[in-house]
């Protein structure tokens, strides 16, 4: 104040000096411009404290654009404004999702499995049905669950080649128990259950040295190219599961016969047989006991998700206890990867090869080299000729083994002519035969049709616990199977003419049925 004093005395002694005419008019022009700037710098001292106030405190509606007036007055620069303070963290009581990382493969097969699920799921009581079956018998599921650990890795990594779901991996226990030498009357062969009609049309060779319906890697193959070919043609799986077990024709005219009644065509509302009928039900069963085995009580042991075995080319013929020798591994291992050959002897015709788990691989080509340079033989069966008015007894007698097993490894059945001039093969030694002959499975060939009302032959799976039997086909039927009774009595019936058998569901056959 003391240094604008002067300055202010300075300029009215020099408005003082100028003449009265215009000395008015600048005072009270000066006097003017005192009091606007006077006026701006108070109006900047309120808005500089309203934007204060507008930082510190939210954003709120005023009562006339609200539903309700606000509960607490909006501060004034008159009001101090309280202090901000930080908010309370909220502790989680309940425990975190557990996620799964579906980019990251799993240790454990199963869940591997479960992961590609991807068929809708089937309701209906039938469904609860087929679990209390498998539960009430758990040694039983126990034996197919573990004979599935050879072939599971396989099947499901060609499954998932093919984008195809993952639960069609069960598949081979609803057919076999997962069992590669089970064979059922209707002369259906190995985990996918061929009949020899079907497995020609795929491509699966069948002679007198092997069966490829029983080759783990031939007849996977040609049963995943079966499934898609008939899902192609329904769209839908549960319709394509029963094509597979009662025939593409026979579900096709299934589904026409309920189009011109006006009903539904899903797999639940068709007419079909017993078997057909629970068929998918039982998969769907093992789904769900795979999904969630504790659920159900029960413990699946874990899967590592690798390789179970690996193909070795055959080197040259070689018989069956060779090469399992020369791998270090049982016998029974052995022809439970190589099921297809029915005959001690493997022949090789040039692009043959072998399965063996695949820690054996390196062991069995070492021995192999360590063989061969000890010129040892790789074969212990030889070709004899039946002379004339030779008995099968006196060669069998002659090469220290029973007439039954010479039967078994020749495929000599009772509808089996026996003749001079015969090849028959037989051991080089009687120490070859008792080792190995007990192991070969038994050729489906000269077998005698199935009395009416026998048993199934007990080999598990469809060929047992499902009551899968010859049949008498549906007119214009290509069904890959035979079909029985549910009651597991077999229903005596005609060759099949087409591709496939199947059981036409006749008044005669329901009174046979309920007869039963």
């Amino acid at each position: 104040m003391r240094r604008r004093l002067p300055l202010c005395r300075a300029r009215l002694r020099a408005l003082a000096t100028l003449p009265r005419s215009l000395f008015k008019p600048l005072l009270a022009l000066w006097l003017a411009l005192c009091c606007v700037a006077s006026f701006c710098a108070a109006s900047s001292a309120s808005a500089a404290e309203l934007i204060i106030h507008e930082r510190e405190t939210p954003l709120r509606l005023s009562p006339s654009l609200g539903d309700e007036p606000p509960s607490t007055p909006i501060p004034t620069a008159m009001t101090p404004t309280p202090p901000r303070t930080q908010p309370t963290p909220v502790e989680e009581d309940l425990p975190r999702i557990a996620t799964i990382d579906l980019t990251a493969p799993p240790t454990d097969l199963w869940q591997r499995i479960r992961n590609g699920f991807a068929m809708p799921n089937l309701e209906s009581p039938l469904v609860a049905d087929r679990q209390a079956y498998y539960l009430n018998r758990p040694a039983a599921l126990k034996v197919m669950v573990q004979r599935s650990r050879r072939y599971l890795y396989h099947i499901v990594s060609e499954l998932e080649k093919r984008g195809m779901p993952t639960e069609l991996a069960l598949l081979p226990m609803v057919e076999s128990a997962y069992n590669p030498l089970a064979q059922s009357p209707a002369k259906a062969l190995g985990m996918w259950q061929f009949i020899p009609s079907t497995g020609r049309n795929y491509n699966l060779t069948q002679n007198w040295w092997l069966d490829q319906r029983r080759d783990i890697i031939a007849s996977t193959n040609a049963a995943l190219d079966y499934l898609q070919t008939i899902y192609e043609m329904n769209g839908d799986w549960h319709l394509a599961l029963a094509s597979y077990n009662w025939g593409e024709n026979a579900v096709a005219k299934a589904v026409v016969r309920n189009q011109a009644k006006g009903l539904p065509t899903d797999y639940l509302h068709l007419t079909m047989p017993g078997e057909t009928r629970y068929y998918v039900p039982k998969l769907q069963a093992l789904k769900n006991i795979i999904a969630d085995p504790a659920l159900f009580g029960i413990q699946l042991d874990p899967i590592p998700n690798k390789p179970y075995f690996e193909t070795v080319d055959m080197p040259a013929t070689m018989d069956v206890a060779t090469a399992a020798k020369l791998a270090e591994i049982p016998l029974d291992e052995f022809m439970a990867l190589n099921p297809a050959y029915s005959r001690p002897l493997m022949p090789d015709n040039g692009n043959s090869s072998l399965v063996l788990p695949a820690d054996r691989v390196s062991i069995f080509q070492a021995n192999l080299v360590r063989h061969e340079n000890q010129d040892k033989p790789l074969s212990l069966w030889k070709t004899a000729v039946l002379k004339p008015k030779e008995k099968l007894d006196a060669v069998a007698a002659r090469y220290g083994i029973s007439t039954a097993r010479l039967k078994q490894i020749n495929s000599i059945g009772p509808r089996t002519k026996i003749v001079p001039g015969m090849n028959l093969l037989v051991p080089a030694s009687p120490a070859a035969a008792q080792e190995i002959a007990a192991h070969m499975p038994q050729p489906p060939v000269e077998q005698p049709a199935p009395a009416q009302n026998g048993h199934t032959n007990g080999h598990g799976g469809s060929t047992n616990h499902n009551g899968r039997h010859s049949g008498k086909p549906a007119k214009g039927s290509q069904a890959r199977h035979a079909v029985a009774t549910k009651s597991g009595k077999v229903v005596k019936g005609k060759k099949p003419a087409g591709k496939t058998a199947s059981t036409k569901a006749t008044p005669q056959a329901a009174a046979k049925k309920k007869k039963h």
